[in-house]
């Protein structure tokens, strides 16, 4: 079993908005296949949300109300974004190899 610098911090949360973290030596498992199919579609949401940011902040006649729409979309993919981050780095720190 991993040890607890080892534990994986997964892509969601859990009551009350609190990290879930996983144990296992199965990095092929279910819970670890699932988090990685969570992280890229994160990471591709995010880069979604970019390109859309570009053409709207583009865009002398954005509406305000869409711009905060945006701006509220940006800091949720900011968030997922920063987690994977975090939990990648404590993955190559632990020395584990990670399928991306």
């Amino acid at each position: 079993m991993t040890t607890p610098n080892e534990l994986r911090l997964l892509p969601w949360s859990g009551p009350e908005g609190k990290p879930c973290y996983l144990s296992t030596d199965d990095q092929g498992g279910y819970t670890s296949r699932l988090a990685d199919n969570i992280e890229a579609v994160q990471l591709g949401t995010a880069a979604h949300l970019l390109e859309i940011a570009s053409e709207i902040l583009d865009d002398a006649d954005a509406e305000p109300m869409e711009l905060r729409r945006l701006g509220h979309a940006l800091t949720g993919a900011l968030k997922d974004v920063l987690r994977v981050a975090v939990s990648r780095g404590h993955l190559l720190a632990a020395g584990e190899p990670h399928r991306i």
